[in-house]
């Protein structure tokens, strides 16, 4: 049987082949978009502000949703620089409705740790002692921590490079669940 689950949003639909959609499969649909959605709603007006936006997470708790928006700027974010960006990005998402019903917003700079999420952060980190989790094991391992290398092109994708132990490992980038900076005291 073919149906059409309409997900909170009117652009939301997801063609089912028979039985009812897990509920798991909606909410990861929906957190995903709704993170894609702020995304595009924060970049510019962070950008207006001279910072960039590094990354959004969405997330669904039990009573609420948890948005956590990390922003950056070349000589260091404030605590008024993520103040202003809150009350911004606040009555945002608030006119947009976004995420749907009562939220937690959290704007902070990425920290000493700071997550590598787009290409340009893993261009830049390059030389960098970075911690690597991985979707899948390769070659017996989900974890990597070592100096990242490279970034390069591959036949299936991009590929960061990393040496762990003095060994080279060539780690495809669409299996990267969480990327991490590693600091040194």
């Amino acid at each position: 049987m073919l149906g059409t689950c309409y997900g909170t949003r009117k652009f939301i639909s997801v063609v089912l082949m028979s039985g009812h959609l897990p509920t798991f499969f909606l909410k990861v649909l929906s957190v995903d978009l709704y993170a894609k959605e702020i995304t595009q709603l924060a970049e510019p007006m962070v950008h207006a502000d001279g910072m960039e936006v590094i990354m959004v997470e969405c997330l669904r708790m039990k009573s609420r949703w948890l948005v956590r928006i990390y922003i950056d700027k070349d000589e260091g974010v404030t605590v008024d620089d993520c103040a202003r960006v809150s009350d911004k990005l606040g009555d945002l998402l608030d006119v947009h409705e976004l995420p749907p019903g009562p939220y937690t917003l959290e704007v902070s700079s990425p920290g000493l740790d700071r997550p590598l999420y787009r290409d340009k952060d893993f261009v830049k980190y390059c030389g960098s002692r970075v911690h690597i989790r991985l979707s899948e094991k390769l070659e017996g391992r989900r974890e990597f921590r070592g100096e990242m290398v490279a970034y390069e092109d591959g036949e299936d994708g991009k590929i960061v490079v990393m040496l762990v132990d003095g060994r080279t490992f060539r780690i495809p980038r669409e299996r990267i669940v969480k990327a991490n900076l590693e600091y040194a005291l």
